[in-house]
């Protein structure tokens, strides 16, 4: 028999995670199942109540609803992605007595999981979208796709150090549950930088977020751009934490195994 390559161990290790996880998410209670899929509808239907109640129906040259959609599915991709990857070695505990399955194999296949639904969800907004006859004309795809793929490195990285220490110091992850939520209004979702004032903008800049999900938007509408994204910025937010996360958890990881 042949001896499997330590890349093929990798690949059956993740597909077996991937399925365990799926089979997770969709064996939870139907309330569960149903917020997974319809968080971001719920809060793009929200939120554009609010600003016809509130600022009418004149628009800007943009369609409003697609531009929220496209934001609310970046910013809850981040966020499962970071809230998901905290809980991973907790989780999946009794997983680590295969030597094969090593802690942060968890976080990668959780990953994958959080961007396979976000792939249905987006499918299910292009439906509802060419149904209503919005404008879903896209200025630029690939930056688009190429901002989706640097978010989603953005998250792993934060995820990985945020994993490890979550697994020593739990109350970090209720912390970040409650950081999400105000970042969910400081990170460009419902309005762009230029929107705000001077002032205000110098100052939401300093969160990451921003620049990655101007770069998304910016590069989906043809009225709007990517001036105000600082991509050094982008790529040190996911450098610096992927460094700190994988060197804390190569120190780390037989304690996170026998925690």
């Amino acid at each position: 028999m042949l001896q499997r390559s330590s890349f093929q161990i990798f690949l059956a290790v993740q597909k077996a995670l991937f399925l365990r996880e799926l089979s997770m998410r969709f064996s939870v209670s139907k309330t569960g199942l149903f917020w997974t899929f319809f968080e971001p509808f719920i809060q793009v239907f929200v939120m554009v109540l609010i600003k016809v109640v509130l600022f009418g129906r004149e628009s800007e040259n943009f369609d409003f609803a697609v531009f929220l959609a496209l934001n609310f599915i970046a910013f809850n991709l981040f966020k499962h992605i970071i809230i998901k990857s905290m809980g991973a070695f907790t989780a999946n505990k009794a997983l680590f007595v295969y030597k094969q399955v090593k802690p942060i194999d968890t976080i990668i296949a959780r990953t994958m999981v959080e961007v396979f639904i976000t792939g249905v969800i987006i499918v299910f907004f292009l439906f509802i979208g060419v149904y209503f006859n919005f404008n879903l004309t896209v200025k630029n795809l690939p930056m688009v796709a190429l901002g989706f793929l640097l978010l989603i490195a953005f998250a792993i990285s934060l995820g990985v150090f945020l994993a490890v220490a979550n697994r020593f110091y739990s109350s970090i992850g209720k912390t970040i549950s409650i950081l999400m939520t105000f970042m969910m209004f400081s990170s460009a979702l419902f309005y762009t930088v230029e929107m705000l004032p001077f002032a205000l903008q110098s100052l939401i800049l300093y969160n990451p977020l921003v620049h990655f999900i101007e770069m998304i938007h910016g590069f989906y509408f043809y009225a709007l751009d990517d001036k105000f994204v600082n991509y050094n910025y982008m790529l040190l937010w996911i450098l610096i934490p992927l460094y700190l996360g994988l060197w804390l958890y190569k120190k780390l990881e037989e304690r996170i195994i026998s925690l």
